[in-house]
């Protein structure tokens, strides 16, 4: 999972996605990608990756798996290193895969995960986030923005059994 920044940067705003923006982000992503790209298999970047690419594999009606790569299992002090926990779907070797994420800044998870695709026997493998948010350049993306990303799964978050504000954007949204 790439880290969407959790407190907005000065001058670049925060941009709440609401659930219908995102189908539509989402279909026009997997309308991108159809038009140069023929994939076999979507596999979702886990956690936030899975959202977007079990929509495109829907819409594409194409087989989809995810993996995991993350920075949240880590120790503070390796936090800013995306790591690959668990396996790379078996059913990636031969075929062309989409690697699909919610964002992308840097481009280090996104890396990791094609690296792995690769390394697991893939033929082909392109990237496709719903967005862009830094210099990476992913081969298909959305919407690009330099605003911190509030996506409508982590507006709020599970406590004692009520919904709340998420806190990790509290001071970003206000809640």
């Amino acid at each position: 999972m790439t880290p969407r920044r959790t407190t907005a940067e000065p001058n670049k705003g925060v941009f709440e996605v609401e659930w219908p923006l995102f189908g539509e982000l989402s279909r026009a992503l997997a309308l991108k990608v159809v038009r140069s790209y023929d994939p076999e298999l979507i596999v979702g970047v886990a956690t936030a990756g899975v959202v977007p690419g079990a929509v495109i594999a829907a819409i594409l009606d194409r087989e989809f798996h995810s993996i995991v790569v993350s920075r949240r299992y880590q120790s503070d002090a390796v936090r800013d290193t995306p790591a690959i926990f668990g396996a790379v779907p078996g059913g990636v070797r031969g075929k062309r895969v989409l690697l699909v994420d919610e964002t992308c800044d840097s481009g280090a998870t996104m890396r990791l995960a094609v690296s792995a695709v690769v390394n697991a026997g893939a033929a082909e493998v392109r990237t496709a986030v719903a967005f862009r948010t830094g210099t990476y350049e992913p081969d298909y993306h959305a919407l690009a923005t330099e605003s911190t990303i509030v996506l409508p799964w982590d507006r709020e978050v599970l406590f004692e059994g009520e919904l709340v504000p998420n806190p990790l954007y509290r001071e970003t949204i206000g809640g």
